[in-house]
């Protein structure tokens, strides 16, 4: 693989330098007790955390965002992340303010802080998209960048979003890629260079507008050689092909997606030009009343809610699987949280564990079905922490979190 084209924290020495991390620890709060109920953000930031114990660490991080339930202060977040390392890491009131300049001038190296939700301020969110020489001039990164030597960003699941504490700080100070965001970009770069005919995407879940504009982006770029499609992915290109559902399956669909016959139109462009590698489910398990339905594509059954895959098209996806050299996971194959209508997830999930092809899995509903069956970074190379940056990382869509990591190197390469 080519050397990456942004600063890493090997070519630095950052003990007894202030560094400022920001981190993406936005996770889902239990409304009545204001306790995470799922740290996998925080576990995935522990490499970065553990390698700057030496320097004095100022953390950037947000939590949700205005108007939601969970918009919530840091300062559970600092308690849980000092638990987790073990370290105490002191939650500070602010953000840019003076009492926060006085606290981080007045620590040490090993030190952490843990500052207020950036998201509490107007700048974080109001100047998203602004141009650099905008963003250098907010409270946020004129007070901050003053009193560091450099930043650190380990936010991949934040990538996407242009917001001012992912890439303001660009060209006032070193911008450096944290351990996990190295990791998530290089295991995308390992897969998108693999020099191999046999590279495959399973694509299931509800978010069926990513998706297909995910397949149709790396078919056309040659990233991708096989599809296999399932959960609501597989019905759309289903319906694309000439299915009639019936309205109870395609008034599932359109709750859960906005232009529906935009979608539709986009999934039949994709199997016009590349219909022979777009695999689509043949038999269903379909929810009759409480009961699953076994049925085949030549007698689909428009009166009940099409569940899951039938146990051929698992053989048959299995098979592809089995003789994959690369394999990119992104979503269920069908209602995996309801026992009845988990088989296709399981057997297909449980096939690509067992494959010796170099893995990729990301998004929300797939990372809970894998640690539903108990699959782990041991059966899978590299299991994202992105749900929307890295539907945009694979769709070839601007990342200005990582563009300003390149244009940093660009501007500091040999200081």
């Amino acid at each position: 693989m080519t050397a990456l084209p942004f600063f890493t924290l090997k070519d630095f020495d950052l003990a007894g330098r202030t560094v400022l991390l920001r981190v993406d620890i936005n996770s889902p709060i239990d409304p009545k007790t204001g306790l995470i109920l799922d740290d996998a953000r925080f576990k995935a930031h522990m490499g970065t955390l553990e390698e700057l114990r030496r320097s004095k660490v100022v953390i950037l991080a947000h939590q949700s965002r205005p108007g939601k339930s969970d918009f919530v202060s840091l300062k559970t977040h600092a308690s849980h992340l000092s638990n987790l390392l073990r370290k105490k890491v002191e939650f500070v009131p602010g953000l840019f303010e003076e009492n926060v300049i006085d606290r981080i001038n007045s620590a040490a190296p090993g030190d952490f802080l843990m500052l207020e939700n950036t998201r509490f301020y107007s700048e974080e969110v109001v100047l998203a998209e602004e141009k650099p020489e905008v963003l250098k001039q907010t409270h946020i990164v004129r007070n901050l960048s003053s009193i560091s030597d450099y930043f650190v960003n380990d936010a991949f699941a934040a990538a996407h979003r242009p917001n001012v504490t992912l890439v303001g700080f660009s060209e006032e100070i070193p911008n450096i890629a944290g351990k996990l965001m190295e990791r998530e970009i290089t295991a995308m770069e390992t897969f998108f260079n693999l020099k191999s005919s046999k590279r495959t995407g399973v694509f299931g879940g509800a978010k069926a507008d990513d998706s297909v504009k995910i397949i149709r982006r790396m078919l056309d770029e040659g990233k991708l050689d096989i599809v296999l499609t399932g959960g609501l992915v597989g019905h759309i290109f289903l319906i694309a092909d000439g299915l009639n559902m019936g309205e109870k399956n395609e008034n599932v669909i359109k709750k859960e997606i906005n232009d529906f016959e935009g979608v539709v139109n986009e999934a039949r462009k994709v199997l016009d030009q590349y219909k022979k590698f777009v695999y689509m489910p043949t038999d269903f398990l379909g929810n009759d009343r409480g009961k699953p339905c076994f049925y085949k594509l030549s007698n689909f059954r428009k009166d009940v809610p099409s569940m899951d895959i039938g146990i051929d098209t698992i053989a048959s996806y299995a098979a592809v699987i089995r003789d994959s050299d690369a394999i990119l996971l992104n979503g269920p194959m069908g209602v995996f949280e309801l026992k009845d209508f988990e088989s296709g997830t399981v057997e297909i999930f449980s096939s690509i564990a067992k494959s010796k092809a170099y893995k990729i899995a990301g998004g929300g509903h797939t990372l809970a079905a894998l640690e539903k069956l108990g699959i782990t970074e041991r059966e899978i190379n590299h299991i994202s922490t992105g749900g929307g940056a890295l539907i945009s990382y694979l769709a070839g869509e601007p990342m200005p979190a990582i563009e300003s990591l390149i244009n940093s190197k660009k501007k500091f390469a040999g200081v």
